[in-house]
């Protein structure tokens, strides 16, 4: 997570501070794409994995957890949310198609 990312979702925290957390689901949209859902919740469900970024907590679906393994989220205006998978070649930026 890089810094932008980790301000912003700060930010949307203190606007929001009944949920504190912030999970992240991923599911398959075709055999291509992938859909990455980003929600602030009040808190993580049982089988999530949970960690701790400067503050801020974290949550990732259990069965999501894998695949996000080595991905970056980070923040751009006015873009957004952008997810960039590092291992995965050149240019593997992934987009947010949701977030609540």
């Amino acid at each position: 997570m890089t810094p932008t990312a980790l301000s912003k979702l700060k930010a949307l925290i203190l606007e929001h501070p009944e949920d504190p957390v912030v999970r992240f689901t991923v599911q398959d949209v075709d055999e291509t794409r992938l859909a990455i859902n980003i929600a602030l919740e009040s808190e993580p469900l049982a089988d999530d994995h949970v960690q701790e970024h400067d503050g801020l907590t974290v949550a990732i679906e259990g069965r999501s957890a894998a695949r996000m393994d080595g991905v970056i989220l980070d923040y751009v205006e006015p873009e957004g949310f952008t997810f960039l998978h590092p291992g995965h070649g050149g240019d593997d930026l992934l987009r947010v198609i949701s977030s609540n």
